[in-house]
């Protein structure tokens, strides 16, 4: 399927590994030319090697999602290089785990910037640019945890279904625009974070990571975790003029493990 994409300008945050990483070689693939950015140098290393896999251009700047200033200026170098921004997908590392007695209140202040903040100012950036042009699409990326909650990801499980809200808001609002909003919500899908969780897990339970991941794997009925290229290859169609009639939809990307309306 040609998903139309070849010369769309797209701007992937946190994009130096992962499930950032991932989107954003699925979309460059697909012949759109990227704006990718994280916070370390790792981005420049992620950038060469997308860019020597497709042959399509990919640019890479450092910015801090939790720092407003660094977020214009990473829509601004965008900008100045393409002149136009045709996708946007929103993507942060997630907050850090604990259970609510154990997080202190600084640990929330720290996980709303990163979570909410991030996406409130990377739209408050790029939406007037994609009114002027009549047209775009925007992805947020966030978690299963949007649907039902997952043990000890406390701030991940209050934190994210406040982005949802935002983009259903905005796809009501952007949608007459010529403008889509649609979000992406991974389950348990194998990147150095869930690895982390995993050990996490086995630590306080007295257990191994294999052990912990068979528990997650029963749990899910295609019986499974996610792969990481799959995700990518979600991300880009959502984003895509093939999905042109997907507007404002929170797409689960689980494998079949989240069962409660969202």
């Amino acid at each position: 399927m040609d998903l139309k994409l070849k010369n769309q300008i797209a701007l992937v945050t946190a994009a130096s590994r992962g499930l950032g990483f991932a989107a954003a070689r699925a979309l460059s693939a697909e012949g759109a030319h990227l704006m990718i950015s994280s916070r370390t140098a790792d981005i420049d290393t992620a950038a060469e090697k997308i860019r020597k896999e497709t042959g399509n251009p990919v640019i890479s700047f450092r910015a801090d999602l939790t720092k407003g200033e660094e977020i214009l200026a990473l829509v601004d170098h965008t900008l100045e290089h393409y002149r136009r921004i045709d996708i946007l997908v929103i993507n942060a590392g997630g907050p850090i785990p604990g259970k609510f007695l154990d997080l202190p209140e600084n640990e929330w202040e720290k996980s709303i910037q990163l979570t909410v903040m991030s996406a409130v100012r990377l739209c408050r950036a790029v939406i007037p640019v994609m009114v002027r042009q009549k047209s775009g699409s925007i992805v947020a990326s966030q978690s299963i945890s949007v649907k039902q909650p997952v043990n000890n990801l406390t701030l991940s499980n209050a934190l994210r279904p406040a982005v949802v809200g935002l983009m259903k808001t905005l796809a009501d609002e952007l949608g007459p625009m010529g403008i889509r909003v649609n979000s992406i919500h991974p389950g348990w899908t194998r990147t150095s974070r869930v690895d982390q969780l995993l050990e996490s897990r086995a630590v306080a339970n007295g257990t191994t990571k294999a052990e912990e991941a068979a528990l997650v794997t029963a749990a899910i009925p295609l019986g499974r975790m996610g792969d990481v290229d799959g995700y990518g290859r979600s991300v880009a169609f959502l984003a895509s003029p093939a999905a042109s009639f997907i507007h404002g939809h929170a797409l689960m990307f689980d494998g079949g493990e989240s069962r409660f309306p969202l």
